[in-house]
């Protein structure tokens, strides 16, 4: 049997719903980075015009720390229900999944060195990889090791910046990178495409911490994957309206609590610690009620119908998230027009929200046609191929 791409009527209209939303939660987090070297500035004291520091502001609270965990989730949850597709038809899952994340890998990587530096697909891929040795648990045990891989790490982590704290106080605040933000601001304002190559490698390396990223995504995106894993197995998502109960109390708490967490930095001294307790800990809580939110609205049809827009956004997430760094890279760096750093956040900030509804105009206008957006079309053919079928097809034979 052929492993065949999710068809329209396959599809779970809340699930591309959030990862429409994500999307643009996404934009607007990578646009501090698009237009600014923000990996190199402390937010909490670099923005002085009020208007900035409100948008900052705004946006740490509510958006930063808290997208990404749930594209993380709806990734686990989409190749879950990939593999229980899979098992049902009785196709060889395993050799067509590593194919996918192989090909999802070498997007990554071109993304990464080409186009834009914040590339994350890089690390969804790797981080699918493990998860493919863990997809044939039970969701108890997805669950669980999700929850220790993350609680366990992240703790002990907390407890030394918090030693760290006490101990040596000075070295927990942020400092701004005064010669980075000059170098950043001369390849990409007015750099060559050599000069913004090795600017982009060189902020690459810098946020992955040279490397030491792909052991923390055990503990940062792997966790995410195996809990929305978990959650496809449960169909959390697609019984919403009868587990209405569970969803309504786990967004009430979740916002709560998550919320409660953002605004640390806020209430005690913006530094290391608190930083990282804001995105590790308040982040996901925020992403897990964002989900319960949607999935409730798109369990009543009418709901559903006034976000179909959002999601055909969600139907070519990999087309609209690389999209998303071609524009921005064009407006801002040197070889487009040149504006990096000639803008503030908030004239920022819009800019990626008019952005990304003109990319709901273009996915509306792109499914009247295809079924796909064009890079899944590409994804599809280097990944569904016929070999996989003869394969399948002899199994069924014997």
């Amino acid at each position: 049997m052929l492993i065949k791409p999710t068809g329209v009527k396959e599809r779970i209209i809340s699930i591309d719903v959030m990862r429409g939303f994500a999307l643009l939660g996404i934009f607007v987090v990578n646009m501090l980075f698009f237009h600014t070297p923000y990996i190199y500035i402390n937010p909490y004291t670099w923005y002085q015009n009020p208007s900035d520091y409100e948008t900052f502001k705004m946006i740490d609270l509510f958006v930063q720390g808290s997208v990404y965990p749930l594209f993380s989730m709806l990734f686990g949850y989409g190749l879950a229900m990939q593999f229980m597709k899979a098992e049902a038809n009785g196709s060889h899952f395993s050799k067509f999944a590593v194919r996918r994340l192989s090909v999802l890998l070498l997007i990554g990587c071109i993304h990464a060195f080409l186009i834009w530096a914040g590339d994350i697909l890089i690390t969804y891929a790797l981080a699918g990889f493990v998860l493919l040795l863990m997809i044939r648990l039970k969701p108890l045990w997805l669950f669980l090791i999700s929850i220790f891989l993350f609680l366990i790490p992240n703790g002990l982590l907390s407890g030394l910046l918090y030693l760290g704290s006490k101990v040596s106080p000075n070295d927990m605040i942020i400092y701004t990178g005064i010669q980075k933000i000059e170098a950043s601001m001369l390849a990409y304002g007015q750099g060559s495409w050599m000069d913004i190559f090795w600017q982009r490698l060189d902020d690459w390396l810098y946020m992955n911490g040279n490397g030491a990223m792909f052991l923390l995504m055990f503990i940062t995106i792997v966790p995410f994957l195996l809990l929305g894993a978990a959650a496809a197995k449960w169909k959390l998502i697609e019984r919403a309206r009868e587990l209405k109960a569970f969803w309504l109390v786990t967004v009430v708490v979740a916002f709560a609590v998550g919320t409660s967490i953002k605004w640390v930095p806020y209430f005690k001294e913006a530094d290391a610690l608190t930083m990282y307790i804001q995105d590790t800990f308040g982040g996901p809580l925020q992403a897990i009620a964002y989900a319960g939110v949607i999935a409730m609205i798109c369990s009543i049809p009418i709901g559903a119908k006034i976000l179909s827009p959002i999601s055909k956004v969600g139907r070519m997430s990999m087309t609209i998230y690389l999209l998303q760094s071609i524009i921005a890279t064009t407006i801002f760096y040197a070889y487009g027009f040149g504006l990096y750093g000639k803008i503030d956040i908030t004239t920022g900030t819009w800019m990626a929200v008019g952005i990304y509804a003109l990319q709901i105009v273009f996915a509306e206008i792109w499914f009247m046609k295809y079924k796909q957006g064009p890079v899944e079309l590409l994804w599809r053919k280097l990944t569904y191929s016929n070999s996989l079928s003869k394969i399948d097809e002899k199994k069924s034979n014997l």
